[in-house]
């Protein structure tokens, strides 16, 4: 049997933000409840009052305030490394296209800094690297099929320890923060202790200090 509660937490789940505003608890029960009154009456096929609605909000609110203490903790902190004048292309996945893996990474120096990331999916293969070499990069792709073709760009790193592939929700709190301040991102990029995301040029400053006091906060 539908209940209130079961619709409410259908709707919370499907909105991280709002999701979030309850667990942190800054956001006004009453207006959540106006929001969703008219989803859960249509729902329920009758007139539902406001009381209840509260009342599952504040029940729910409480559950996702308990399960965000008994998450395992975790030290955020961490040096964030930010390049810029990076582009992002994207390529149909073929077995040519790993005949140029060495050619593509000669083109390189990583002992001067270079940046190099070559990301693959199921059907496509996206490069990361710098824009200057973005011209000698579609030479050798010349008979690939590129499906994106985008400039200035810019990365963030930041460096975790050991504990971070086994602790839930490190990516979350880094990509929910980020999405506060609307940043978009492009790509992201993930090892065992390193975490990278793909930004736009423009947002990178923003994003930055996003991150920077989201580590600050976690200490």
């Amino acid at each position: 049997m539908v209940t209130i509660s079961n619709l409410i937490e259908h709707e919370i789940k499907r909105k991280p933000l709002l999701q979030e505003a309850l667990t942190q608890g800054i956001i006004s029960f009453s207006s959540v409840a106006e929001q969703l009154e008219p989803s859960i009456s249509k729902h329920l096929g009758k007139d539902v009052h406001l009381p209840a609605i509260i009342m599952a909000l504040r029940r729910h609110a409480e559950k996702l305030q308990q399960k965000s203490k008994e998450q395992k903790k975790f030290n955020y902190q961490s040096e964030i490394i930010m390049k810029s004048n990076l582009t992002d292309v994207a390529i149909l996945k073929t077995s040519s296209f790993f005949t140029k893996l060495q050619a593509i990474y000669n083109l390189v120096d990583f002992e001067k800094g270079d940046t190099l990331n070559i990301i693959q999916g199921n059907y496509e293969i996206s490069i990361i690297i710098n824009s200057k070499y973005k011209e000698k990069l579609l030479a050798m792709l010349s008979d690939e099929k590129v499906q994106i073709n985008e400039d200035n760009l810019s990365s963030l790193s930041v460096n975790f320890s050991k504990d971070y592939v086994d602790t839930p929700g490190v990516l979350f709190e880094f990509t929910r923060k980020l999405a506060w301040n609307n940043i978009n991102v492009v790509e992201i990029i993930s090892t065992s202790k390193e975490l990278t995301f793909i930004i736009s040029k423009k947002d990178a400053v923003q994003a930055f200090e996003a991150l920077q006091e989201l580590t600050e906060e976690k200490k």
